[in-house]
Formats: structure tokens, sequence, C-alpha cells
């Protein structure tokens, strides 16, 4: 009985001692689990903190090198710390620099484009994966292993859809520091910005307001991803990323002048403003007879045709009799069906003043009295609808009015028509009507004119302004 005693005692000693050692293990183990997860994710804290104040940092340093760039100040300085990361000046002396590239192209005629470039050069500060940096007047971050960047604060690119004005930040520098303690930035300019554009002493292309097609902006650079972003995000622009050769891509329309003009065999008409529901002013052609003209206006052919896409709007004016000119209007747009043609024939005329090389005659697109008649030539054609561009589905193949127009309607004008296609046909942007006048074209074009005004759709440049601004980055512990 009495060893039977010290044999339970002896038991419950063993127990007491082996429940304390695996709580011993299970706290150690709950510990190192806790440290073999929590540390990771600590030190990526403290990275992120870093990079925060180093944002916050560049972010200062931003509207400071403004006040320098745009000329309140010649100088301003800046301090921050390391925290165990690199800084660097990365200007047009490096291969690898960013810079900037503007085109003003012209697409309907032969003038040669503007261009000019510029090197934006980089502020950056970099820490392990991460990278900050000043390009352009704005702040770029992003991770080097992903590759992706974004925007941490606005570059200086400001377009309201009429004005796009440009001060070109360009840095000069070769300095570089790394470590842990504080860093000297200093800032300096001598204030005197370079005029690009507008600049008749470069061109005499390069004035105000723009008269070319298009303009393009190419910014190649690390951040060119964060640069597209942005300029996607504006209201008014077109961006495309090239990938391969890390650049943006940024597309402007042009309004093309209005008002009255020398007729060429070209017509330049912007976008048009289509929740107007008449956004053409006026349109017309003023056609006078070449001198050596003895018939005066008789072309059996006067074509004018403009195509944007798969859409077509064709003005075909012919000589009716020896004092009348007769028009047709065309439309047609092949996303929707080879067979879905609009064809209009006018009932009324246009009238020959003059004869022989005296004659001379007005095209008013928007006459609001010419009678047009409906002649679709595809009524029955695989099962065709006549008039499918009228109606209110908003689609790019249709515009208002929402109507249903039969064969041998008369109840719409020219100015109707006008109206109704030009809208369809700059839903993409700007077009050109170009001119056919056949093989005998009997119009004097020194002595005729177009004149058109229209309510031109927001987003279209009229005015551009560039600068360069040349600022010097110099690094001192």
């Amino acid at each position: 009985m009495i060893r039977m005693k010290n044999l339970s005692v002896s038991c419950k000693a063993v127990s007491s001692v082996i429940g304390i050692l695996l709580m011993f293990a299970l706290t150690v183990g709950s510990i190192s689990a806790m440290m073999v997860y929590s540390v990771p994710v600590i030190d990526e804290l403290k990275d992120n903190s870093k990079s925060q104040k180093v944002e916050q940092a560049f972010t200062i340093l931003d509207s400071r090198i403004s006040k320098v760039a745009l000329g309140e100040s010649p100088l301003q300085t800046i301090s921050f710390s390391l925290m165990g990361g690199e800084v660097s000046v990365d200007d047009e002396s490096n291969s690898d620099s960013s810079n900037i590239k503007i085109v003003v192209q012209n697409i309907t005629n032969s003038t040669p484009a503007e261009e000019f470039n510029c090197s934006l050069g980089t502020f950056e500060y970099t820490l392990d994966e991460r990278q900050v940096a000043y390009e352009g007047g704005g702040i770029w971050s992003k991770y080097r292993s992903n590759g992706g960047s974004v925007m941490v604060s606005p570059p200086e690119f400001h377009y309201n859809g009429e004005t796009l004005t440009l001060p070109i930040m360009t840095i000069n520098g070769s300095s570089s520091t790394a470590g842990k303690g504080e860093v000297n930035i200093a800032v300096t300019s001598d204030n005197r910005p370079f005029v690009l554009y507008p600049n008749t002493s470069i061109s005499t292309s390069r004035t105000n307001p723009v008269t070319s097609d298009k303009i393009y902006i190419y910014i190649e650079s690390e951040y060119y991803d964060a640069w597209a972003n942005y300029a996607e995000s504006m209201v008014y622009t077109n961006a495309e990323k090239d990938d391969v050769n890390k650049t943006a891509i940024i597309e402007l329309d042009v309004v093309p002048p209005m008002g009255t003009t020398t007729l060429t065999n070209q017509i330049k008409i912007g976008a048009v403003n289509a929740s107007n529901p008449l956004p053409i002013d006026d349109f017309h052609l003023d056609l006078e007879a070449e001198d050596s003209n003895s018939d005066g206006l008789n072309p059996s052919k006067y074509e004018i045709e403009a195509t944007s896409g798969t859409k077509s709007l064709i003005y075909n004016i012919a000589k009716k009799n020896n004092n009348q000119l007769q028009i047709e209007v065309t439309y047609k747009d092949t996303s929707v069906g080879p067979e879905h043609i609009e064809h209009w024939d006018g009932v009324d005329y246009f009238q020959i003043n003059g004869t022989k090389s005296e004659a001379e005659s007005t095209i008013d697109f928007l006459n609001s009295s010419f009678v047009m008649e409906y002649t679709p030539p595809n009524t029955n054609q695989n099962g065709a609808d006549p008039d499918f561009s009228w109606n209110d589905s908003q689609e790019d193949t249709t515009e208002l009015p929402d109507v249903v127009i039969e064969e041998g309607n008369t109840s719409f004008y020219l100015n109707d028509l006008t109206q109704h296609y030009l809208k369809l046909l700059t839903k993409d942007g700007s077009v050109v009507f170009n001119i056919d006048g056949g093989s005998q074209d009997p119009v004097d074009y020194e002595n005729s004119a177009v004149t058109i005004n229209y309510d031109e759709r927001a987003g279209a440049i009229t005015y551009l302004h560039v600068t360069q601004n040349e600022l010097e980055i110099d690094i001192t512990n």
C-alpha cells in the first residue's frame, strides 16, 4: 500500500513538469510563428512608411521647383532623410534619360511637320524595389519588380479642351548620394524660359491659333504608363502606351480654321457639337468659272466627298441645263452593311448667274428651303433598312431625329441632311472633304471661295503654349 502511494505521488510530479514543458513549447512556438509572419509585415510597413515620407518630401520639392521654374524664386532648398536609400539626378547626358517630343502634324497636305525634342531629366530616390521620382513637374512612384508606375502628384501639363499650356521642366545635374543621413537638395534656375511655341523666329508655322491637323506628344520615360494614365484621365485627350519603347503617346485634335477662305480641292471640318440640333452655322461654296472656259460652270461631275472610318458623305453637283446645277447627297456606313446607303436627289436647283467665263453660282449646303427627295438604291436588298442612320439608339451609326423615311419622301431640306450627316461623320474627329472636278473641272479655284462656321465639339485644341525651363539640381550631404 505504501509503495502504491509513492508511485501515485511520483506520477503527479511528472505530469506537472510535462504540462509546464508543453505550455512553454506552445508559447515558444506561437512566438516563433508570430515572428515568422509578422517580421516581414513589419519590415514592409517600415518600407512603406519610408516611401511615404519620401513621397511627402518630393511633393514639397515639387512645389518649390515650380517656384523656381516659373520665376518666383531663383533658388529653393529642401532637406530629408535618406533612410538607407539613394538619390540621384539623371539628366540628358544619360542615354536612358527621359525626354519629350512634340509633333505638330499636317495629315491633309504636304506641309512639313513641326517637331521639337526636349530632355526631361529625372530626380529620383531608390530604396530596394521602390522608386520615387520628380519628372516633368510631377511626382511618380513604382516598384521595379512589377514595372508598373503610378502618379503621386500631377505634372505641368494643363489642357482645358481649347488651350494646352506645357512648361517643360528640363533637369540638369549629375550628383548622387546614398546612406541614412540627411541630404540637402538645391534647385536653381536663371528664370529665363525659352519659348518653343508659338515662335515664328524658329518657324513661320509656329503660330496661334494652331493650323495643323493633329498634335502628338511622345513621352519616353520609366514612368510612361503613369503618364499615359494621367493623360487618358483628362476629359479631352487620347493616350496610348508603347510598352516596347516605354513611351506614352498623347493625341490632340486641332480645330480647323473657320470663316471664308480661298477654295482648294480639300475642305477641312472639325468635330461638331452633336448635342446642338443645328451645329453648322454656315457652309457654302462661291464658285466661279475659269476665264478660259467658254462653257461656263458646266460640270458633268463635281464630287465633294469626306470619309471617316466606315462612314462616307458625298455631295455630287452636276449641270442640269444652261443656268442650273443639280445636287445629289449620298451617305453610307459599311460597318452597318454594304447595302445600307441613304441617297437623296435635289428637287430644287442652284442658279447659275452669268455665262461662259463670267458664270458663277453659290452652293449653300445649309439651304433650309431646298427640297430633297429620298431615293435609296437598296430599299429591298438583303433586308437593308433604308433609313438606318435616323434614330435615337445612341450608337455611333445613328443620330437624331428619330424618324422613319419612306422612299419618295420630300419633307427634308438640304440643311437637314448636312446637319445630320456631319454630326455622324465627325463623331471620331475632324474630316476632310476632297473635291473631284472630273477631267474637265470648270471651276476657277483662285477666285472661288468656301465659307464654313460651326459649333465645334469641346476638346479640340486651338492654342498651344510650350516653354522649356532649365533647372539645376545639386545634392549635398
